[in-house]
């Protein structure tokens, strides 16, 4: 999605999601300010990348992980962005036909 993206991620077998976000958040904000970089005065603070709060939601079940995976795959149908699952570079073409590409996917 051009303003946020989707996560489905399980627990790490050392540390927790939390720090996994943290490190996550961090990079990425660091990575897009240091591209898009405008010059502000030393004692400026940069505008907020993230929005305050995320939403997440623990998955249980098999059934909830198929629910929310279709959700995942099928979001940028719903919003206009490719006509199908597959065309959508960063996720269902890898997910669904055993690719490899940009974001790495473990069953």
């Amino acid at each position: 999605m051009p303003e946020h993206f989707h996560l489905l991620i399980s627990e790490p077998d050392d540390g927790n999601v939390a720090v996994v976000m943290q490190v996550l958040k961090q990079r990425v904000s660091r990575e897009c300010r240091a591209r898009g970089r405008s010059r502000l005065p030393d004692d400026a603070l940069p505008p907020a990348f993230w929005h305050p709060r995320s939403y997440d939601f623990n998955v249980f079940t098999k059934k909830k992980l198929i629910e929310k995976l279709d959700y995942i795959h099928w979001n940028p149908v719903k919003r206009g962005l490719v006509a199908s699952p597959e065309q959508w570079h960063w996720s269902d073409r890898y997910y669904s036909l055993g690719e490899e590409g940009p974001v790495k996917i473990e069953d």
